[in-house]
């Protein structure tokens, strides 16, 4: 099976991305990678017996990208709920965090200003809400999103994600400054040296998302958007066979991004 997987702006991949080529690419450019069966399934699949963590972690990826967590073709066009005056267009406009944001605050939050601000409010308010009311609302208008889309089950997903899976940032990232605020940096590299770093590298310079000119490593994306990389960390990257630590809590992944953001940049 091939999944698309599209490095647009920061993307950040923590932990084990097992049996990727990935060389160096330009910002905006897209990649197609190949997964054998067995990696498809633990990247689009479920367990028979899913737990609470694997759910959340699921409908992260899907706020994240749908298109890529679930392997589904793109919609064609601009979402038509998608303001006027917004300053992106096409299939990212689909995803949910595009408006609501990597800290869930929509305007309120990072996304008051700059390339991905459109004015709408984020999810914050739905945190501890009705599940199933979160679901129908993501089918209704002006959501839109239809079973061919996202089935219910993984609708339900996402639902759960709202409702349970949303974690104050405001703890680990000054949200005004847009940067880390220091944890346990010893309990992160521990974490990050036994896991992320088979595919990372030790120095978090394996993997390089910029060009030559301007390189782009673990390092620099935790620098750049850390929030957009506290979401990878907690429930990974949507489309890659990757590790998440959505079932060690939200401390642990705030200590990894302290951890990575003292890594070299460049």
């Amino acid at each position: 099976m091939r999944v698309f997987y599209s490095l647009k702006s920061c993307v950040l991949c923590v932990g084990l991305v097992a049996g990727l080529s990935v060389p160096a690419v330009a910002d905006g450019d897209d990649h197609d990678y190949d997964h054998d069966d067995m990696a498809a399934v633990f990247i689009h699949g479920a367990p028979s017996h899913p737990s609470d963590a694997w759910v959340l972690a699921a409908g992260g990826r899907i706020y994240d990208n749908w298109m890529e967590a679930l392997d589904r073709d793109a919609p064609e066009g601009t979402h038509p709920a998608y303001p006027a005056g917004g300053k992106q267009s096409g299939e990212t406009t689909w995803r949910c965090k595009e408006c609501h944001g990597w800290d869930y605050l929509g305007v309120e939050g990072i996304y008051r200003e700059g390339s991905h601000h459109t004015g709408i409010m984020g999810i914050r308010g739905a945190s501890g809400g009705d599940e199933a009311g979160i679901a129908a609302a993501l089918r209704a208008e002006p959501h839109g999103y239809t079973p061919q889309m996202i089935s219910d089950d993984e609708l339900a997903r996402v639902a759960a994600f709202v409702a349970r899976g949303q974690v104050d940032l405001s703890a680990y990232i000054n949200l005004e400054t847009r940067t880390v605020i220091p944890g346990d940096i010893d309990r992160g590299r521990a974490v990050f040296q036994t896991t992320c770093a088979a595919c990372h590298g030790f120095d978090g310079r394996n993997l390089d998302w910029g060009d030559a000119d301007s390189p782009a490593y673990v390092g620099t994306e935790a620098v750049a958007a850390p929030d957009e990389v506290m979401n990878k960390i907690l429930n990974a990257h949507p489309g890659v066979e990757m590790i998440n630590l959505r079932a060690f809590g939200a401390d642990f992944a705030g200590d990894v991004l302290t951890y990575i953001s003292t890594l070299p940049q460049d």
